[in-house]
């Protein structure tokens, strides 16, 4: 019983540093959609500072661990989500994840050469590079206290739990008592709809950066006694706590704080009872990471979620970016690559020294495996972070057969071989999986093979490892670095264009296929399962073919020579590059060979330096997510589709033909048949004149002596350079339900989007009252009174009913007015919104606007999905927001029931207005033609 307390209490000291971590990780996650890899590295900096100011600059313990949790952890949160990690959100998740790996790799490295640069100068600091055993926050030496016989708990543990209990208490107060805690979930739930109910989703994000970072900070100065300054333990420490994070399905912050104090507890019992284990090497370290696989390949549990299905259905989602390096005539695109070869080719035997001629060689070699990346990142878009066990794996296969005299193409192709089918074996579990899921899963796997896999006496032959000679072929001695140099060549540029052939081939585009869209390719019969694995295998392979080659370079190969870190490194240089085209690759492998000398020589002896722009290489992918070198071809084409005129992408113009260009009328045209039709006069498109009903154009209305509420004016917009509004103008003033139909595919949502702030418009201009608000976002047009509800239901599904309400009606009279108008939301307060019906859902939406009604409100759809009964009583409330005052835009693709709301009637063909006029003049045969694009 003793010893299950032992394990227990010391269990739960590093369970409760695996729990700040994970909150501060789903925190992060929640707000941003960014999951920190560098989450760990910003715990290592502010343990690394509490050191220097505690024991080298002489501060008091307190004051330094409270300066450093207080202040500078929640301002590099800060700091980090204004300068990369709110451009980061934009981008695609491959170079969310290469850049936060780049942090991963930079911030240990710059806080190491920090507290170098002020040894220099003279500051009394301290060695910091893996030193262990260092104080904490309480009293060193730490006090003990003997609770029962053999039982013991000491003063830093003892901080320790206090300090998280503390925090468990503090994080429950602020997401669940207060009103800044219900917008960060709120934010958590659905990001976009924050920001169209006027909440600053940046400024929550920037919190939830400050307040994760705080966390992962309060962990690393915890942590010292326990780990003391060794950046790789703070890695794997963070990656034990993403275990908890996935427990926590990186959304419920209990969960994930449950999660990590039972992990820690899990890894002392399984170290202290798990016998059968005693003969695995490494397996008591690597449960964490067992775990972590098993979590992630275990299904995640689907609720009900109410309007996500088609919130962006006309947005192109998920769109590869146009790759303007394959469009140049082959001559262009090869020759000088070509010709590079050749002059480096006669390099070696020229101009370089035996030093650069080795260093050029390493390079090349690396080269090989970072063409590794360009198959399963550029072809595939998977992140696989087990290219260094793929390595690993060939050289010490092909170290063994060499060492019994088979000769080196036979050990390289089996070493290759081995690769390929371990990669292989990797995939098959994981493919199930994608984006930082897949990352982390490839992650758990590496590490395993770490410390199980290559740990195996007979497999890393000890710490010598095993001798890897170069090869002799006949007169050929590639023992000389330039001969080795020119063969490198030679290989690289086969692989290369080996690897354009495959991409240009039938199963490279199949690959990019199902890359672009997995859905589609497999209605079109290619299989997604048999084109990830066949992605992953040639990867693995490829990379220990590179891997054998780099090992006979050094000669040698060591189960620790390329460990799964190493891999992280490799994937920020090469993706920082250009990950798509393999030629891109080999300037990776060059430039991370050769760089590090050139800053020896020329700038600084630090070792840490060519570390940290490693690193800070991935920054740059907040601005140009396919690389460096790709960045060349982008700015080209930027510059020639400036230089011909052309009003946005090299893609425009394509778009725009597609979407609009064969309509009769033209937009101009359109607008005035429009303003024929409702009346004739000079006042904007849309304004109702039809009898029986109050315009703005009365008096006594709503909106008299005023212009149109919400006006839009030759508006253009589209996605992704592919243009869907072609010139709409519409305008609704106060107390006017202007309505808008058309098919599905004519740019209903868009508009809707466009109106509110959603989709920055291409051209034209949006007036709010007469005022421009062009260039405002949805917050701001929605604290203007703007606020749409978007298709499939405007609600937050993971809020109960009241807190879906408490969003826009801080005052409970009004929620309790609401709730006496709708006696059913009363009965359902406490329930998750995601669990109401349709038609109940949509009542939340439109309820507390009665109370509160908007200026303008924007229905995209709004009777979608709902029974007819239901659907009865939604344009019941909408009639009545309009006689309130409110200008109504609704977006509708059923015409019967909506035109009973109708002042005014808009029809939409192709991102156009064909016809727009009064409710009265709307005619079944004109409603049929604008449905089939036929409208004149």
């Amino acid at each position: 019983m003793g010893d299950l307390l032992v394990f227990v209490l010391s269990g739960l000291v590093s369970g409760a540093l695996y729990a700040l971590l994970a909150t501060g990780l789903v925190l992060s996650y929640s707000a941003s959609g960014l999951f920190n890899f560098a989450h760990g590295a910003t715990a290592y900096l502010c343990a690394l500072t509490f050191y220097e100011m505690h024991s080298g600059l002489g501060w008091p313990a307190v004051p330094a661990a409270l300066l450093v949790v207080c202040v500078l952890a929640p301002g590099l949160g800060w700091g980090l989500d204004r300068l990369m990690f709110r451009r980061l959100a934009r981008v695609g998740e491959t170079a969310q994840i290469v850049a936060t790996i780049g942090l991963l790799v930079a911030l240990p490295a710059a806080g190491l050469w920090a507290v170098e640069l002020l040894g220099d100068a003279g500051a009394p600091v301290k060695p910091a590079e893996n030193q262990f055993g260092l104080p904490g926050v309480g009293p060193s030496p730490a006090r003990s206290w003997q609770l029962l016989d053999g039982v013991g708990v000491d003063s830093d543990q003892l901080i320790t739990w206090v300090v998280t209990a503390v925090v468990a208490v503090g994080l429950w107060v602020l997401m669940r008592h207060t009103r800044l805690g219900l917008r960060l979930r709120a934010a958590v739930d659905n990001r976009s709809l924050t920001e169209l109910r006027g909440i600053s989703a940046d400024r929550l994000s920037s919190v939830a950066w400050m307040i994760s970072s705080g966390l992962a900070g309060l962990a690393g100065v915890l942590a010292t006694p326990l780990l003391g300054l060794s950046a790789h333990d703070f890695t794997l420490f963070l990656f034990v706590s993403a275990t908890a994070a996935v427990i926590g399905r990186f959304a419920s912050v209990p969960l994930a704080f449950a999660g990590g104090l039972g992990l820690g507890v899990l890894q002392n019992l399984v170290a202290g009872y798990a016998s059968f284990a005693e003969g695995i090497t490494g397996f008591r370290t690597a449960v964490p990471f067992l775990i972590l696989f098993a979590g992630l390949l275990l299904p995640a549990r689907r609720g009900r979620t109410a309007g996500t299905a088609a919130q962006d259905g006309e947005a192109g989602a998920g769109a590869v970016p146009v790759d303007h390096g394959a469009r140049p005539a082959w001559g262009r695109r090869w020759g000088p690559w070509a010709a590079a070869a050749v002059l480096l080719g006669v390099a070696f035997y020229t101009v370089t020294t035996p030093f650069w001629s080795g260093l050029l060689a390493q390079g090349l070699a690396l080269g090989l495996v970072f063409m590794s990346f360009t198959v399963v990142t550029g072809l595939g878009a998977m992140v696989s972070l087990a290219q260094g066990t793929f390595v690993t794996g060939a050289a010490l296969v092909a170290g063994p057969l060499m060492s019994r005299g088979w000769p080196f193409v036979a050990a390289l192709a089996v070493g290759t071989c081995v690769a390929a089918v371990l990669g292989a074996l990797v995939a098959l579990p994981a493919l199930r999986l994608g984006g930082r899921a897949l990352a982390l899963a490839t992650l758990a796997l590496a590490f395993l093979a770490d410390q199980v896999l290559f740990q195996m006496r007979w497999l890393r032959n000890g710490d010598s490892g095993w001798s890897i000679p170069r090869p002799v072929f006949g007169p050929v001695d590639l023992g000389d670095d330039r001969a080795l140099g020119v063969a490198l060549v030679v290989l690289v540029a086969l692989c290369a264009a080996g690897l354009s052939a495959l991409r240009n081939s039938p199963s490279g585009r199949a690959m990019l296929a199902v890359r672009s869209a997995p859905a589609a390719a497999m209605a079109s019969g290619v299989s997604v399962l048999r084109t990830k694995l066949l992605l992953f295998t040639v990867s693995a392979g490829l990379a220990g073919f590179g891997g054998v080659l780099v090992a006979s370079y050094n000669t040698r190969i060591t189960a620790t020579d390329f460990t799964a870190m190493t891999g992280l490194v490799w994937l920020a240089v090469v993706v920082a590059a250009g990950v798509r085209r393999p030629q891109y690759a080999v300037v990776a492998g060059v430039v991370f060979a050769v760089a590090p000398r050139v800053l020896a020589d020329y700038v600084t002896q630090s070792a840490h330096l060519p570390v940290i722009l490693f690193g800070l290489a991935g920054l740059a992918l907040a601005n140009d997510p396919d690389g460096y070198c790709a960045a060349v071809a982008v700015r080209r084409a930027r510059r020639r589709t400036a230089a011909s005129g052309g009003g946005g992408t090299a893609d425009a113009g394509a778009g725009a033909s597609a979407s609009g260009g064969g309509t009769a009328a033209s937009g101009t045209a359109a607008s005035g048949a429009g303003a024929s039709a409702s009346g004739g006069g000079a006042g904007p498109v849309g304004l109702s004149r039809t009898p029986g009903r109050r315009t703005p154009a009365e008096p006594g209305a709503p909106g008299a002596g005023g212009g149109p509420a919400l006006e839009l004016r030759g508006v253009t917009a589209g996605y992704d350079g592919g243009l869907v509004l072609n010139g709409v103008d519409l305008a609704v003033g106060r107390g006017e339900a202007l309505v808008v139909l058309g098919p599905n595919g004519a740019g209903k949502s868009t508009v809707c989007r466009v109106a509110a702030g959603a989709l920055a418009a291409g051209s034209g201009q949006v007036l709010l009252r007469g005022r421009d608000v062009t260039r405002d976002g949805p917050v701001r047009r929605s604290r203007d009174g703007v606020l749409l509800a978007p298709e499939g239901r405007g609600i937050f599904p993971a809020l109960t009913v009241e807190e879906n309400l408490a969003l826009y009606l801080r005052g409970a009279d009004a929620r309790g007015a609401v709730y006496d108008r709708f006696p059913r939301l009363a009965e359902r307060r406490a329930v998750a919104a995601g669990s109401l019906s349709g038609g109940e859902q949509q009542m939340l939406a439109l309820a507390p606007l009665l109370q509160r009604p908007p200026e303008v409100l924007i229905a995209d759809e709004p009777s979608m999905g709902l029974a007819p009964r239901v659907v009865e009583e939604v344009y019941a409330l909408l009639t009545e927001l309009r006689d309130a005052g409110s200008a109504l835009l609704l977006v509708e693709e059923k015409a019967a029931g909506i035109l009973g709301v109708a002042d005014t009637v808009a029809y939409l063909s192709r991102g156009r207005v064909t016809w727009c006029g009064p409710r009265a003049e709307v005619e079944a045969d004109r409603l049929a033609a604008a449905y089939l694009g036929r409208a004149t």
